[in-house]
């Protein structure tokens, strides 16, 4: 899994590429906190290239999000596409924070 974190004006962008699973979710707890702690208005996760999602990540993801309404903040998550697209529908998370469906 690779993540880069970007923050232009009021909106932080998060770019998740790879798996986010078990394994790899470790990274990002600390990015998770980040953002809760900064508090930005505007959280957009792009998923665009993101190959492979498990319960660990779509934990990960759902955690951001809870981080983020508790400020009252918005959180998006778009690009979502092929199997973690499949999950987020299974789980019709796509109906609470996926934009752009690819």
């Amino acid at each position: 899994m690779f993540f880069n974190l970007n923050t232009q004006g009021l909106v932080c962008t998060l770019r998740i590429e790879g798996e986010l699973d078990a394994v790899s979710v470790v990274e990002l707890r600390p990015v998770i906190d980040r953002i809760g702690a900064e508090r930005p208005p505007r959280v957009e996760v792009d998923l665009a290239r993101l190959r492979l999602i498990d319960s660990s990540g779509v934990g990960a993801i759902v955690a951001l999000f809870k981080a983020v309404r508790s400020y009252d903040g918005s959180m998006t998550v778009v690009g979502v596409r092929d199997q973690p697209l499949a999950i987020f529908k299974l789980l019709r998370l796509d109906r609470v924070f996926v934009r752009d469906v690819a």
